[in-house]
């Protein structure tokens, strides 16, 4: 019986696929993907008799029922998620129904929107001395967040932060923030990283609400936050002549 692959597709431009990505799709018999999410031109290169389901409109039950169905018939499944599937990919629901069913699946790692959103800014999240810890999070929405984890919470921490499926809510974004970052704290949106459209807006907590709104960006785009956007940093210690490790001794 053949497994079932978990594709990360990446955040949007099809030459950001894997090798691995991209052979799997190529030659999936069955290929579902996030419709909502995933750009089409992913599987631009899928076999003519492929059958090509958009997820966006089906329900967990009808997923899992096309998937095992074309496992069962010896079919090659391919499902397609946006960026990389362990990052809000709703993936392990998914592979315990298959668990379940004793069907085997692999998950194939993508590039994920908030490192994509980092690239198109030409920013590094992990400057020396300024920040080493990089958290993804979200805002509670129709999906709840732990108390716990509440942005305002982890603002304190003043590290790198990528917020993901925020941005139509960016005032109660920045409400959160500026509670332990300062109003002048540098902040990005980047709506659709890597797609031909993409767009960014870049400003500071006392500005970005404003600067978000004139753009009407109310969807698919990574709020970045934190002093790696613009800030004085160390040299990374990693090149320091000065510095030995295993494969260089001190100069």
């Amino acid at each position: 019986m053949n497994k079932v692959y978990y594709v990360g597709a990446g955040p949007g431009d099809p030459e950001l696929l894997t090798i691995k990505a991209k052979r799997l799709i190529d030659n999936a018999d069955i290929i579902i993907f996030a419709g909502s999410l995933v750009n089409p031109e992913v599987y631009s290169d899928k076999k003519e008799d492929a059958k090509v389901y958009n997820s966006a409109s089906m329900t967990l039950e009808e997923v899992m029922d096309v998937t095992i169905s074309g496992v069962i018939q010896g079919k090659k499944v391919v499902r397609v998620h946006t960026g990389d599937p362990s990052i809000y990919g709703a993936i392990k629901e998914q592979m315990d129904i298959l668990e379940k069913e004793d069907i085997e699946y692999e998950v194939v790692p993508g590039v994920s929107s908030f490192t994509a959103a980092a690239a198109t800014i030409k920013k590094e999240f992990t400057l020396p001395n300024v920040s080493q810890t990089i958290i993804c999070t979200r805002l509670k929405g129709r999906t709840s967040v732990p108390e716990k984890e509440n942005l305002e919470k982890l603002a304190k921490h003043r590290a790198s932060m990528a917020i993901f499926l925020s941005v139509q809510m960016i005032e109660e974004v920045v409400d959160s923030l500026i509670k332990h970052y300062d109003k002048s704290a540098p902040i990005a949106v980047v709506q659709r990283a890597t797609w031909h459209d993409e767009r960014v807006v870049i400003g500071t907590l006392e500005n970005i609400a404003k600067k978000v709104k004139e753009a009407n960006i109310t969807k698919t785009a990574q709020i970045l936050v934190g002093d790696f956007i613009n800030s004085e940093y160390e040299l990374s210690k990693l090149y320091d002549k000065s510095f030995a490790h295993e494969y260089r001794g001190s100069r």
